[in-house]
């Protein structure tokens, strides 16, 4: 039986999917498409809201976990968070989408289907229950985002970023359909709970040597979709030829989309054989924030800096996660370890979303992504240099933005569990922390105490107006890391919310 309020978020965002492509097709302007897609976003996160205050409402029937199709579905307060930032990142990625898209004379009403096709698979990921879902799902997340990232056909650098893309995703859904197809051949099974069942006391069975192949081969294929090194190298590449607004939606809703999967595979599928993943997980984040850091370093031009950035910021967000598991540990420091991953998420969104709208804008103006353009910024467009001092400082973790509380929380965590794996990689964290601050703090100090470059026509630049869609995603994202800076506990609560997801480990 099907659970139509549990359900609407789905259905309705399947149906604004259509109501896109029928409007493109009407001899309208086709801004409207982009009016339709953004109603439709908002239609859409009012079922997630009700069910989210379903136990407050009236008219609600509060059933706890809502399970459909034998279990292969399920609304839960994990996934409804998760929803809820899919979508609102969504809304801020089509904000920043609307100016470029017209300005480039790109087509609209195709950009604004795949981007929602591809949303809509994130919404669907986040109640996946089982490995045909949660494949079906990311692929669809994917899928439209391989065009997206080529929407600059005369570009040869966006083309070069799709054909990267295509390869390294094709490559990885290979992967992970293989690692899946031999889970199901050992256990059976196809639910992650009737997985979870099976596998306990596999390792001791004639079959390890599949299972073992098949757990390995399924988290290599998340790692290639987060970009964890040594998985990383179409990221950097791709994030620069790719349209900014969709190099934007990239690093937030697909990284968290791959996020969402590793988590509902680890935590409920492979909870029981955690000792061959445990590990690996540690590496995975040691070395996205390694090397994602050193290599950042290097970089001068700003969109390649944020590349290498998501790859660090990829591997402090599996921080709690590999920390916990490597240390074998339980109950409520498994709790807090998702707890922290899952807080990280909400909040890296608005930095890096707002640090890609302020690229965005810097962009309309010179025209160029290189540090060494934006010096002297401040002295002619002050408000957009303040923005970006917000956001670049965000992601450094420093306070009173929001981005100190995903270090605190992360860093809380790992040292709850009290290990030599945990404490170890807490040290490592810290030396990436005071490294990222270096090549963030570089570009702030650019905007605001280097000279303007020669041939900058600054009284030109000082009448330039910003697009009021890309206004409205600069102001909504800073005053999201502003405010949850401020008031962590708006955060936490929600982040709290989704413990239970992790009770049963």
């Amino acid at each position: 039986m099907i659970d139509y309020h549990a359900m609407a978020p789905e259905f309705i965002l399947a149906i604004t999917v259509m109501a896109v492509l029928v409007v493109d097709l009407l001899p309208v302007r086709k801004f409207w498409t982009a009016v339709v897609a953004m109603l439709g976003l908002f239609a859409t996160f009012v079922p997630i809201l009700t069910l989210g205050l379903c136990e407050s409402l009236e008219f609600c029937e509060y059933t706890g976990v809502r399970e459909m199709f034998g279990g292969s579905y399920a609304i839960d307060t994990f996934s409804l968070v998760l929803k809820g930032l899919f979508i609102g990142s969504a809304f801020v990625a089509l904000l920043l989408s609307v100016g470029y898209i017209e300005s480039g004379r790109f087509w609209q009403g195709e950009f604004y289907f795949l981007m929602l096709a591809s949303v809509l698979g994130a919404v669907v990921m986040a109640s996946s229950r089982d490995l045909v879902t949660m494949f079906v799902g990311l692929e669809l997340v994917t899928g439209p985002t391989f065009l997206m990232a080529g929407w600059r056909k005369g570009d040869p650098r966006s083309n070069e970023a799709a054909l990267k893309y295509f390869i390294i995703g094709v490559l990885s859904a290979a992967v992970l359909l293989f690692g899946m197809s031999l889970v199901y051949g050992v256990t059976g099974e196809l639910t992650f709970t009737g997985i979870r069942a099976e596998s306990i006391g596999i390792l001791d069975s004639d079959f390890s040597g599949l299972f073992i192949v098949g757990v390995l081969f399924t988290l290599l294929g998340f790692a290639f979709k987060v970009a964890a090194v040594p998985f990383h190298f179409w990221t950097p590449d791709t994030y620069e030829g790719a349209p900014t607004p969709v190099t934007a939606y990239l690093s937030v809703v697909s990284k968290t989309a791959g996020f969402v999967g590793l988590l509902s595979i680890c935590y409920l599928a492979f909870a029981e054989v955690a000792t061959l993943w445990g590990a690996g997980l540690w590496i995975l984040a040691a070395l996205s924030m390694t090397v994602g850091n050193l290599i950042a370093l290097r970089q001068q031009n700003v969109v390649r800096l944020l590349g290498y950035s998501s790859i660090a910021q990829g591997g402090f967000i599996l921080v709690p996660f590999g920390a916990a598991i490597a240390a074998n540990a339980t109950g409520v420091d498994l709790e807090e370890a998702f707890f922290a991953t899952v807080t990280y998420l909400l909040i890296y969104a608005f930095m890096n979303l707002g640090a890609f709208a302020t690229v965005i804008a810097v962009g309309n103006r010179l025209r160029s992504a290189e540090i060494t353009d934006w010096a002297g910024l401040f002295s002619y467009a002050p408000g957009l240099a303040a923005l970006i001092a917000v956001f670049f400082f965000s992601l450094a973790g420093i306070p009173p933005l929001a981005g100190w509380f995903a270090k605190f929380v992360m860093f809380r965590s790992v040292l709850a569990v009290g290990n030599t794996w945990a404490t170890a990689l807490a040290v490592v964290a810290v030396v990436n922390s005071v490294i990222a601050l270096y090549y963030y703090s570089k570009v702030v100090i650019s905007v605001f105490m280097h000279k303007v470059p020669d041939g900058v026509p600054v009284a030109e630049l000082k009448e330039h107006k910003t697009a009021p869609a890309l206004q409205f995603a600069l102001i909504l994202t800073a005053i999201g890391v502003i405010v949850l800076g401020i008031f962590p506990n708006l955060i936490a609560e929600i982040g709290e919310a989704t413990k239970t997801f992790a009770s049963g480990f």
